[in-house]
């Protein structure tokens, strides 16, 4: 099973990773655990004696999509920023069946190869879904969760139905399309910048994007979750019904607290609630 389109275009993806990784801002070890469902890489950095910090990416991305976050976030917390398996990191190209607990189990394995019994965690719309997944299924596990427009809680939009004539358009239209899920390109971007929007763009090239729809949890698996948790969701998001999300979380799980940023789209840039949330002493509630 592979998740790339060709072998050329994974080693071009896996080229660019590493060379995002010679821009890393901090200090990093670079980790291959050993999980039943085959070989999962995660990133680590911060002091060792610092409490837990998982990291769980989106869709057709992997770990470097903290790296704006990291250097301020690992002088709190001893991340652990996971490749998420069946997407275009460096662990195993599996997708999992989503509507069973392989996820839990492949992130209990996770957790145990990684040494940690419990942790916080921070993940972004599939990471969210598949934190919220583990958090209501092995509750004592979570001691934080912070999530960015998390899937599985509201419906999906159906937005490929208005994406498929744009991406038909060439560059124009593949670029609009990248601006309603995303928001508009930063004028006079840095080096940096420019190199993520050149490895994204070979993501989009080269990965076999996943078709199947992220099942929607029922209310009792929400109120199983008994850790603190903050979500962002995004007043604009073009993929994911945010007030759906909103009143669910609210209604469903014991200690919560929902922000929208109603100008945001499904890319939540402002994330300073994060860390202000984690290194609280104790929920708001």
């Amino acid at each position: 099973m592979t998740i790339y389109k060709s072998a050329e275009g994974k080693v071009a993806v896996h080229q660019c990773y590493h060379e995002i990784l010679d821009l890393w801002p901090v200090a990093f070890e670079q980790l291959k655990l050993t999980t039943r469902f085959g070989e999962t890489h995660l990133l680590t950095c911060g002091d060792k004696a610092l409490p837990p910090l998982l990291l769980m990416h989106g869709a057709m991305a992997n770990a470097t999509a903290w790296f704006l976050d990291i250097e301020e976030w690992s002088k709190h917390f001893r991340i652990y920023a996971i490749d998420m398996i069946g997407e275009p990191g460096l662990s195993a190209q599996v997708r999992l069946p989503m509507n069973t607990d392989d996820y839990t189990l492949w992130l209990d394995d996770v957790m145990q190869a990684a040494g940690l019994s419990e942790a916080a965690v921070v993940g972004e719309s599939l990471g969210g879904w598949l934190a919220l997944d583990y958090a209501s299924r092995r509750p004592e596990k979570i001691t934080k969760l912070a999530l960015l427009v998390p899937g599985g809680v509201g419906p999906q939009r159906k937005f490929l139905l208005k994406a498929l004539p744009l991406m038909l358009l060439g560059k124009w239209g593949k670029r609009k399309v990248r601006e309603m899920i995303f928001g508009p390109e930063e004028k006079n971007p840095s080096p940096t910048v420019l190199r993520f929007r050149e490895f994204f763009a070979l993501i989009i090239q080269h990965v076999k994007p996943r078709m199947d729809k992220l099942p929607i949890f029922s209310d009792k698996n929400l109120q199983n979750i008994r850790a603190p948790m903050l979500a962002i969701v995004a007043g604009k998001d073009v993929l994911l019904d945010s007030k759906a999300t909103q009143d669910r979380l609210e209604a469903n799980v014991a200690d919560v607290r929902v922000i929208c940023q109603p100008h945001a789209r499904h890319l939540i840039r402002d994330r300073e609630a994060i860390l202000k949330f984690l290194t609280e002493a104790k929920s708001s509630r």
